[in-house]
C-alpha cells in the first residue's frame, strides 16, 4: 500500500486513491464535494487538548508527537484498529489534514504509525 499526505486545501487528485480526513474538525471553507473525502476518521485525530498543545506558540513537535502516539495507543486504539481494517488492501491511501505546516503535523505521526501497523 502507498500512503500519502495532502492538505485539505489542495485540490484532490485521481491519484489520491482512498482519501481519509484525519482532523477532528472539518476544514474551514472546504466543501464536501471539493474535499472528496471517502472516510472521516476524526476519532484518530488529536484530541482538542492535544491539538491546542500542538499549535501553541513555541510548541515542541517531538513532545506533541509523543503525546499523540500515546493517545493512539490508549483512548484512540479502537478507532485506530478500525481505520487499519478499513485501509487494508487499498492500493493508495491519502491522509488529508488542514494544518498549514506540511513538515510538522499530526498526519506525519499518524502515517508513521499506520505504516508500522499495515506492514
Amino acid at each position: 500500500m502507498e500512503l500519502r499526505r495532502r492538505r485539505a486545501y489542495d485540490s484532490a487528485s485521481p491519484d489520491d486513491g482512498f482519501r481519509v480526513l484525519v482532523d477532528r474538525l472539518w476544514p474551514r471553507g472546504v466543501s464536501k464535494e471539493r474535499a472528496a473525502i471517502d472516510l472521516w476518521a476524526k476519532d484518530v485525530a488529536p484530541t482538542t487538548e492535544l491539538r491546542r498543545e500542538w499549535h501553541a506558540p513555541g510548541a515542541d513537535f517531538d513532545a506533541s508527537a509523543q503525546h499523540y502516539r500515546a493517545q493512539l495507543e490508549g483512548e484512540s486504539a479502537g478507532a485506530l484498529a478500525a481505520l487499519v481494517d478499513e485501509l487494508r488492501g487499498r492500493p493508495v491511501v491519502t491522509l488529508v489534514y488542514a494544518v498549514n505546516d506540511t513538515e510538522r503535523n499530526h498526519a506525519i505521526v499518524l502515517e508513521d504509525v499506520l505504516r508500522s501497523l499495515l506492514d
